[in-house]
Order: C-alpha cells, then sequence, then structure tokens
C-alpha cells in the first residue's frame, strides 16, 4: 500500500492504495464519486471514462501511481449543477435511454469539443468509436454534440 495525493473535480484527497489498483475504484469505493461506471473492466466500453489533465481516459484500466498529483475530473466535476454545455445538450436531445454509459459519453463529448470544437459527423464518430452504448443511442449521442457544439461557440442552439 501507498499513499497518493489525488487532484479529483479540483480537490485534493490523500489515498492510500495499491500502486496498481486502477483509478475507476479508488475514484469509486476511496473518494466516494460513483458518477463514473465500471463497464468491461479492459478499457474497451468507455463507461468508466474521466478526464486526465484535459484529456479523455478509461480509468478502469489506469493505475492510480500514474496519475498522483495530475489533474482527474470526473462526471461530477464537469459542472455542479449540469450546467456544462455537453450535458445540457444530453438532456435537451433526451439522449439517453437506460443510461449507464451515458458518463463516460458525455466525458468524451466534453473532451471531443474541447479539442475540436466544431467536429464533423465523421469525428464525431471517430472520437466516440471506444464509448459503447448497449441501447444503440449513437444517433441522439451524435446530435447532442452537434448542439453543445453550437451552444460553445455561437452561444446559442
Amino acid at each position: 500500500m501507498a499513499k497518493y495525493n489525488l487532484k479529483i473535480n479540483n480537490k485534493s484527497f490523500t489515498v492510500e492504495a495499491d500502486p496498481q489498483t486502477p483509478l475507476l475504484w479508488v475514484i469509486r469505493d476511496e473518494v466516494g464519486l460513483t458518477g463514473t461506471k465500471y463497464g468491461c473492466g479492459i478499457a474497451q466500453c468507455g463507461a468508466c471514462t474521466v478526464h486526465l489533465n484535459g484529456s479523455a481516459v478509461r480509468s478502469c484500466s489506469l493505475p492510480v501511481s500514474a496519475v498522483a498529483e495530475q489533474n482527474i475530473t470526473t462526471i461530477e466535476g464537469l459542472s455542479n449543477d449540469n450546467s456544462h454545455p455537453v450535458q445540457k445538450a444530453w438532456l435537451e436531445v433526451q439522449t439517453p435511454q437506460c443510461g449507464y454509459c451515458q458518463s463516460g459519453q458525455i466525458m468524451s463529448a466534453a473532451a471531443l469539443l474541447k479539442n475540436n470544437p466544431k467536429p464533423t459527423d465523421e469525428q464525431i464518430d471517430e472520437a466516440m468509436a471506444g464509448n459503447i452504448c448497449r441501447c444503440g443511442t449513437y444517433h441522439r449521442i451524435r446530435k447532442a454534440i452537434h448542439v453543445a457544439s453550437n451552444e460553445m461557440t455561437n452561444g446559442s442552439k
């Protein structure tokens, strides 16, 4: 066991964990933020997506020892009142069906728009390809990303 200083959602946490413990379990079990979901455990489905220094990463396969002192953002830290343009667009478009994958989808979409404020359909599909939605809401996900993009770049929907 080792101690790690983590910066999650602009707050500092000191946790004690085995160096190989996936960040996902530290976030959920040690810090108590349960919005980040466990899906596959092998970084293939995207349900566990968080931001590490602004980039989307899969927290289920990232050891806690690799992230100390870096900026981690979970779905809870994207905004404290669902006011982030991607979250607002998700609600407006009524994107989720079951909702299980949606925190990972939102985190991937937010990272995409941060780096590419006006993505094409092809760029959206490429950026979101690592996020699986068993309910098949992909067309609504793409539409919500366009709505968020318009909000972020034009200030209107």
